[in-house]
C-alpha cells in the first residue's frame, strides 16, 4: 500500500514561482510518478510524468507546460517534486501526485491547491 502526501500549493501571481512536493509512504521505487491537476468544472490532465531508476529514463510533460515546468524525484526520500516556473491563471487548479504500479494499481495523493491570480 502507498499513500502519498502533497504539498506546496497556494496563491501566488502570474509569472511567479511554486514548487510542489509529494512526500510517499511505501515502496515506489519501481513506479511511475507523475503529478495530474484538476480545475474547476474540467476533468483531471497530465502535467509530467517521471519513470523510475530501473529501466528507460524519462520525463513527459503535458503540452501547455511549455517549459515551464520540472519534474524530478529522489529515490532515498520517496519525494518527487514539481517545480512551477513562470505561472499562468490558466494554471490555478488542485495539483495531484499519483503514482503508478504498472500492474493496474494506481494511488492518488489529497490534492493541494494552487491559485494564480493578480
Amino acid at each position: 500500500q502507498v499513500q502519498l502526501v502533497e504539498s506546496g500549493g497556494g496563491l501566488v501571481q502570474p509569472g511567479e514561482s511554486l514548487r510542489l512536493s509529494c512526500v510517499a509512504s511505501g515502496d515506489i521505487f519501481s513506479m511511475i510518478m507523475g503529478w495530474y491537476r484538476q480545475a474547476p468544472g474540467k476533468q483531471r490532465e497530465l502535467v509530467a510524468l517521471i519513470s523510475g531508476p530501473s529501466g528507460p529514463q524519462y520525463k513527459n510533460y503535458a503540452g501547455f507546460v511549455k517549459g515551464r515546468f520540472t519534474i524530478s524525484r529522489d529515490n532515498t526520500k520517496n519525494t518527487v517534486d514539481l517545480q512551477m516556473d513562470r505561472l499562468e491563471v490558466e494554471d490555478t487548479a488542485v495539483y495531484y501526485c499519483n503514482a503508478d504500479a504498472r500492474t493496474g494499481e494506481f494511488y492518488w495523493g489529497q490534492g493541494t491547491q494552487v491559485t494564480v491570480s493578480s
